[in-house]
């Protein structure tokens, strides 16, 4: 404990003996830390808000378009329009095993109207289970049920945009009827407002949604387009990330077999696959964190060599002193030791006031409404942990030189020294 108080009350003088000095090296590596900290929080967050975004589609979603072969398979030509049906649903649902769930849905436009206003809306028809794929969150009332999808049930669901244009400001919307190109349907669910910043049919909140075998029968597809099942997208999620890309080889497959294109016709389908999307997001905010975060890193290597530079002033300053305490007995260890030790602990205090700082940006963040593409600075740690092991070799290395020398000297060479 005696040991520790005098390291201490060392330290403390050395600081206290040259303030601006000691000032400007800690300033230059607390910089440094609260730098690294920041870039690599300030890259988790927008890979946090690219994840937010991704997920007001759905989680690990991939959706499906009809595309036009350019490959012959199977006898036939190149060039053939691929349109997706809803037998194509039924069976990656029964032969495809890395999958976890798939829907298909139906897209089209209807005229809308309450008692009180009407409009020109798109209308999506869809399985009851829709919602585990899809993010449709619902504030007032529920989704429809699978009994309602099976017999065709008039009931839909609104999106706020929807519900502002029929029923303006009016508080009792569900249970309401709507006329959707002059036939009955009752209002069994109004969306929550939904911050989407992307889609790939429009925006929910400004969508009516049917359960799918209601909108085959009353809002059928363009003549152009029509044959039994028809689809415009189907969605499905992988069992498991790990074989995400067996996953989409397994269901090119089964449609390209019912379809007669090869699975290996990149354009026979359309493919907005939000996995391989959110993986090349993170790679991109991943290099640009590391080049950032190696900014910072120099940063702190200026200030371990202001700490260099402050611990050989310190050494020179105390050569007297050096020779004085060797003549009594230390031995080249302890005061290897204690000034390596004194320069880590010039290193780490200043490290934890930049951490701090930082830290409590990241907290005053968190404070203020954010946009989900931005949701703050999550100073996570494992970037704590990187920081302070980078300040530990930084601060060692800039400390080790010193003390070597300090120790390197000889009483007597020490003892004579004048400055």
């Amino acid at each position: 404990m005696t040991y520790v108080t005098e390291l201490v009350r060392q330290v403390l003088e050395s600081l206290l003996r040259n303030k601006l000095r000691s000032f400007l090296t800690m300033a230059g590596i607390a910089w440094g830390i609260t730098s690294i900290v920041l870039i690599v929080a300030m890259g988790d967050g927008f890979k946090e808000g690219q994840r937010n975004n991704t997920k007001s589609l759905g989680e690990n979603l991939v959706i499906l378009f009809g595309g036009r072969t350019e490959l012959q398979a199977g006898g036939e030509r190149a060039g053939r329009r691929i349109r997706l049906n809803y037998s194509d649903v039924e069976n990656i649902r029964r032969e495809a095993y890395d999958v976890k769930l798939v829907a298909g849905e139906l897209e089209g436009n209807v005229r809308a109207t309450s008692p009180f206003n009407s409009g020109s809306f798109d209308v999506s028809g869809v399985e009851a289970h829709f919602t585990q794929i899809r993010n449709i969150p619902i504030d007032e009332g529920r989704f429809f049920t699978e009994e309602e999808e099976r017999a065709g049930r008039r009931v839909c669901i609104i999106g706020t945009d929807v519900r502002k244009q029929l029923f303006g400001t009016r508080p009792e919307v569900n249970g309401t009827t709507v006329a959707i190109n002059t036939i009955p349907y009752r209002i069994i669910g109004v969306m929550a407002n939904k911050d989407q910043n992307s889609n790939y049919s429009g925006l929910d909140e400004k969508k009516i949604w049917l359960p799918y075998t209601t909108m085959v029968r009353d809002v059928p597809p363009p003549q152009r387009y029509y044959v039994p099942g028809y689809l415009d997208e189907i969605l499905y999620q992988p069992r498991t990330l790990d074989r995400y890309e067996e996953t989409q080889l397994q269901v090119k497959k089964i449609i390209g077999r019912a379809h007669g294109f090869s699975p290996l016709d990149k354009s026979a389908l359309g493919i907005w696959d939000t996995v391989e999307d959110q993986k090349q997001v993170d790679g991109i905010f991943d290099s640009m964190t590391v080049f950032l975060a190696f900014i910072g890193f120099v940063t702190l290597s200026l200030g371990g060599i202001g700490v260099m530079n402050i611990m050989l002033v310190t050494v020179s300053e105390r050569t007297r002193e050096i020779g004085l305490r060797k003549a009594l007995g230390a031995t080249r260890l302890r005061i290897l030791i204690d000034f390596l030790v004194e320069g880590c602990v010039l290193s780490f205090t200043s490290g934890i006031v930049g951490w701090a700082i930082a830290f409590g940006l990241s907290s005053a963040l968190k404070l203020v409404k954010m946009p989900d593409m931005f949701p703050g600075l999550p100073v996570s740690m494992v970037t704590t942990v990187a920081a302070f092991g980078t300040l530990t070799v930084i601060a060692i290395v800039s400390a080790l030189y010193p003390a070597w020398r300090a120790a390197s000297l000889t009483p007597v060479e020490a003892l004579r020294y004048e400055r």
